[in-house]
């Protein structure tokens, strides 16, 4: 692939990340609040997998149920906003539809559910289920001579659960290349910063001694998000994780420096001013 190319397909991506984070303040108004912090910091990483035409998943947006699919294993519940607006992106969801979220009868619950949504995979909450369940999949996709992929977005508080690394030890031990974990590490759990609540770091480290070949990159970096993407796609020997550093509120500088970021507070004239922000409009 050529280097105009590359830049052209990061390009795309990076404006389909802008449109994923433009959704995500559509929905956290719609509520009035919400994780929209961690949308606004993973959109980068969702927009790799899930931007139309351009995405790394194999994906039928008009039959998410489709047998060749990759997975994609959302165990960080309350991304949900995120993962809808990228869904809605991939043409999995109508884009009008985003105006429900967290309404009643609504396909698009505040937190993660598999059995309402087209394309949730899992459900979510509880943290640390995702990598088992992944675990599982990727097992069974293999017994059945089924090449589809799975994926797991894991937050960095997710890496407190010692399920997570039973999980990942047993796709180390089966050898599963078919399985790629993706962590969010944004520093911020409920109780505080991760430092502060359980030192996980050095992450890339522990996943190696864990037997999985680790991609560490700046999440908000769409080239260097692409490359790391590349890397694991061409690694056949075992699972690998894409470990991405990313900051809360990416895109709207008055909600990258705010405190208590975890579940944001955003006035009510507000979200008029991060919409700005996002365009490039201070104004």
């Amino acid at each position: 692939m050529t280097t105009t190319i590359i830049e052209t397909k990061a390009t795309r991506i990076a404006q389909a990340a802008t449109r994923i984070r433009r959704s995500a303040l559509l929905m956290g108004e719609v509520q009035g609040q919400g994780y929209i912090g961690q949308a606004l910091g993973v959109a980068d990483v969702l927009a790799v997998f899930y931007a139309r035409d351009d995405g790394e998943l194999r994906l039928r947006p008009d039959d998410p149920g489709w047998d060749g699919r990759d997975r994609f294993l959302l165990s960080i519940g309350h991304y949900a906003i995120a993962l809808y607006a990228a869904l809605a992106e991939a043409g999995t969801i109508p884009l009008e539809e985003l105006e429900t979220y967290g309404a009643d009868e609504s396909r698009l619950p505040m937190s993660g559910m598999a059995s309402y949504t087209p394309g949730m995979e899992i459900s979510g909450g509880s943290l640390g289920h995702g990598l088992g369940v992944a675990c599982g999949m990727g097992l069974g996709l293999r017994h059945r001579g089924n090449p589809a992929r799975v994926f797991n977005l894991l937050s960095d508080g997710e890496l407190d659960e010692g399920s997570t690394w039973e999980a990942a030890l047993a796709c180390a031990h089966h050898r599963l290349s078919n399985v790629t974990a993706i962590v969010d590490v944004n520093g911020l759990q409920a109780d505080g910063p991760t430092t502060g609540v359980l030192r996980t770091e050095p992450v890339t480290a522990k996943w190696e001694a864990f037997g999985w070949h680790a991609v560490r990159v700046d999440g908000n970096d769409v080239p260097a998000l692409l490359a790391g993407v590349d890397e694991i796609r061409s690694h056949l020997d075992g699972p690998s994780v894409l470990i991405c550093d990313t900051r809360i509120g990416r895109g709207v500088p008055f909600l990258e420096t705010r405190e208590k970021a975890h579940f944001m507070p955003v006035a009510e004239h507000e979200w008029q001013a991060a919409r700005h922000a996002l365009e490039g409009d201070r104004s």
